[in-house]
């Protein structure tokens, strides 16, 4: 019985091992801050590459925080090597060097372009892709339309702002703590206009504290709106009516701005790509919860935009 039990366990485990998928895999190191993924589709030549760029905070290659893990980027570039489309998703500099214990205090919104541009002329360089695209999540739309301009095919804002980061700020101070909204306004300007301040409320320290006005006012140089305007490749704009971050208005900012611009809005979806049916503590737990599949409709939408 015993050795019945474990060649059953050996044959398990030869099946579950001898799956096959329908791209390889292979890790790649762009430079000394930027290390990701490389899925290419087998028997498919010269693909489509399509660049993912991971939004705000130390987010890695997967879409992922410390304390938040949803893999919505790793399942966004799975499904699209799924559809013949070559993907390359990687960490922010950030992750890298939080894994090595030395963060850069002085780090720049810049450094996060300068590295979106290290990553699209590695592998223009490469010529082994018949076209470049470049998907933008969150904080990673701007990053990447300031990272494309002349150098990619087309590009797409995923959960990407409409707005300038600093009204952004004002906006969710003036729902969450009103109180300080005319606060807000006053450091924001100041902030806009090159300018450090200290005199801000503690409440507000988190968003406006003197170490990262450097960073904020760097950010804050940059218009969305503008910004996309700038593009001369196809887009597609990709919103969900659940993204407690950034509202559809934004996306319809942005697609007002480029005549070049197709905007997909995906019902129930929200900012990690997952399908939201209840209420706000329900689209806030999934931030964390990994089991989640993200909605086929974000894969379909932009596997035929970019086969288009």
């Amino acid at each position: 019985m015993i050795r019945l039990l474990s060649a059953l366990i050996l044959l398990l485990n030869v099946n579950v091992y001898s799956q096959d998928t329908s791209y390889n895999s292979e890790e790649i190191s762009i430079s000394d801050h930027i290390d990701g993924t490389l899925l290419t589709p087998k028997d498919v030549k010269a693909p489509v590459l399509a660049i993912i760029i991971p939004g705000s905070g130390p987010t890695d290659r997967d879409g992922n925080q410390n304390f938040l893990k949803s893999n919505s980027l790793k399942k966004l570039a799975v499904g699209l090597t799924e559809n013949a489309i070559a993907t390359f998703r990687y960490d922010k500099r950030i992750v890298k060097q939080i894994r090595r214990g030395k963060v850069d205090d002085n780090i720049m919104f810049d450094d996060f372009v300068t590295d979106a541009k290290a990553v699209i002329g590695h592998f223009k360089t490469s010529q082994s892709y018949s076209k470049i695209y470049v998907i933008g999540h969150s904080q990673g739309s701007l990053v990447g339309m300031l990272a494309s301009e002349g150098n990619i095919d087309g590009f797409i804002s995923l959960a990407g702002p409409g707005l300038n980061i600093g009204d952004v700020i004002i906006s969710q101070v003036d729902k969450t703590a009103p109180m300080f909204t005319e606060d807000a306004k006053r450091i924001v300007k100041t902030l806009k206009e090159g300018k450090t301040t200290t005199d801000y409320p503690q409440a507000l320290a988190s968003i406006f504290d003197s170490s990262v006005q450097p960073f904020m006012m760097n950010w804050m140089q940059y218009d969305p709106v503008e910004e996309i305007k700038k593009l001369k490749v196809p887009t597609l704009i990709v919103n969900g009516t659940k993204d407690l971050q950034i509202t559809v208005e934004e996306a319809k900012l942005l697609h007002k701005a480029n005549a070049n611009s197709k905007l997909k809005i995906i019902e129930n979806m929200n900012h990690v790509l997952f399908e939201i049916k209840g209420d706000d503590l329900e689209n806030s737990k999934s931030y964390n919860e990994s089991f989640r599949p993200i909605m086929p409709e974000v894969i379909s939408s932009i596997s035929e935009f970019i086969k288009s």
